[in-house]
């Protein structure tokens, strides 16, 4: 309504400044024609007398706006359309006369849609005394609640709870999440101490145990805290699922469940709460293959390995990892399977057969094989080495798979422990392990999807620096055995 009264003013203002001084066409006609043709000559009517009124000259109209309906200003201009002017005379005496209105309904109608627009204007101004009442009502209750306090927990806080933080996640995200965990009271309490701590920007995405039922600046402090986060699992290259000891030291190289277990754990003292090393191996060694993650292009193969508590060696990709601490051993073991084939496929290793004429899964091996018996820099050529002799029938013979079923490991290896037959030994058997025999890096599994060009069957590590000779003459590996021999490197320490 409010638009249609501006537009229906402005449309007034201009054709009243239009016609403010507009000629009356039917006098001036009658006026020009008079001049210009005797009375004799149009028969049909009386002549005319010249009053010598100019309808430009002392024209005195003064006209008072006012509001009407576009109907209403279109009717008033017909009457007055018309209306047959009367001539005028230049006396000022005469200057402001007008016809005589007419009677009947014209004034009657004039006066209902005066009322009309007297109810319409009383309408809008109800109705602007509402919407004004609102926005004031708006920014009172603004103005309180921005000096009233976030509702608060009063502390101390209670068990802690799991709030995970995803990737791309902002402080008032976060806070919506630490509300809905019942962590704080409100996620305005969060959120006003999160942007007064400076250490929310180092907050990296994860799971996170915070105590429940938190004041919010205590809440913010535990998520900055270094201990809050849980689930996060680093893998290194090479890494076994297993506990392995070393011969020469005794020390014991964590495997992938000892680590899984340590970062489920969630709590202090007698509350403390994990998902244990033997839960792990059970649930690893299920038979629902699907409910572990594993995908299908290694399905076939993880069935038929003769021990099902290895049957996730190298499934588990090295990296770094976030799981819910709150979810089983099974739910944990799927997470990793499945994202770590996901991350596999991204290299091309459904497609790497062309290159190594290998299955997928047979690649994964030999980038386990690869990982574990070579430095980057040598990880292709040491590639080569593995295709060159599958393509011959001849025994790899790497030591790395005669360590893999040994609880006490070292670089050399016994000639009672190369002369072991397992599903893994090299030395025992030809062609590939059973599995993989370690979690490879990207980097060796990128060797193995496409192996350097070479003639290469033997390579040795010569030094303690890592110094690899490769070669395709049996005589010159002999001759660079000894130098490893020399070097002490191929001390056994059994």
């Amino acid at each position: 309504m409010t638009d249609r009264w501006a537009q229906a003013e402005a449309r007034f203002r201009q054709r009243e400044a239009e016609r403010r001084y507009r000629r009356d066409d039917k006098a001036w006609e009658r006026s020009r024609r008079s001049a210009a043709t005797p009375v004799a000559d149009d028969p049909g009517r009386d002549a005319e007398p010249d009053t010598g009124w100019d309808p430009y000259e002392d024209d005195d109209t003064a006209v008072i706006p006012r509001y009407v309906d576009e109907d209403e200003y279109i009717d008033d201009e017909d009457d007055y359309d018309d209306a047959e002017p009367e001539p005028r005379s230049r006396s000022r005496s005469r200057a402001g006369a007008r016809p005589a209105p007419r009677r009947g309904g014209r004034a009657a109608a004039r006066r209902a849609r005066e009322q009309q627009d007297g109810g319409h204007r009383k309408l809008l101004w109800v109705a602007g005394a509402v919407v004004l009442v609102l926005i004031l009502g708006a920014g009172v209750y603004k103005l309180v609640n921005r000096y009233t306090p976030a509702e608060d927990f009063a502390g101390p806080g209670g068990a802690p709870v799991i709030v995970h933080v995803a990737s791309g996640d902002t402080a008032t995200e976060i806070a919506t999440a630490m509300k809905e965990a019942g962590v704080v009271a409100s996620s305005a309490a969060f959120y006003e101490a999160a942007v007064q701590n400076a250490g929310m920007s180092s907050v990296q995405p994860g799971y996170y145990a915070i105590p429940e039922r938190s004041p919010g600046r205590d809440a913010v402090a535990a998520l900055v805290s270094p201990e809050a986060r849980v689930g996060n699992l680093v893998i290194s290259e090479g890494r076994q699922l297993h506990d392995q000891h070393d011969v020469n030291t005794g020390a014991r190289k964590e495997g992938i469940y000892t680590k899984i277990a340590a970062a489920s754990c969630v709590g202090a003292d007698t509350e403390r709460r994990c998902v244990t090393y033997e839960q792990l191996e059970e649930a690893g060694a299920g038979a629902d293959l699907a409910a572990l993650g594993v995908p299908e292009w290694a399905m076939d193969a993880v069935r038929q390995v003769p021990d099902r508590r290895r049957q996730l060696e190298g499934l588990i990709a090295a990296g770094s990892w976030d799981f819910d601490p709150n979810s089983s051993a099974q739910e944990i073991l799927r997470k990793l399977v499945s994202e770590s084939a996901a991350r596999y496929e991204e290299t091309g290793v459904l497609e790497s057969g062309a290159a190594n004429g290998l299955s997928p899964y047979e690649t994964l091996i030999g980038a386990s094989l690869v990982e574990r018996e070579a430095l980057p820099q040598d990880m292709s050529k040491v590639a080569r080495v593995i295709v060159n002799r599958l393509e011959i029938g001849q025994p790899l013979q790497f030591d790395s798979t005669v360590n893999y079923a040994l609880d006490k490991t070292e670089v050399a290896t016994t000639d009672a422990d190369r002369a072991q037959t397992t599903p893994w030994n090299t030395y025992a058997m030809a062609g590939l392990p059973a599995t993989p025999i370690a979690a490879p890096s990207i980097g060796a599994l990128e060797a193995m999807e496409k192996p350097e060009p070479g003639d290469w069957l033997y390579f040795v590590t010569v030094d303690k620096e890592g110094t690899t000779l490769f070669t395709e003459s049996y005589g010159e590996h002999l001759e660079n055995i000894e130098l490893a021999l020399e070097s002490g490197i191929l001390d056994s320490g059994r």
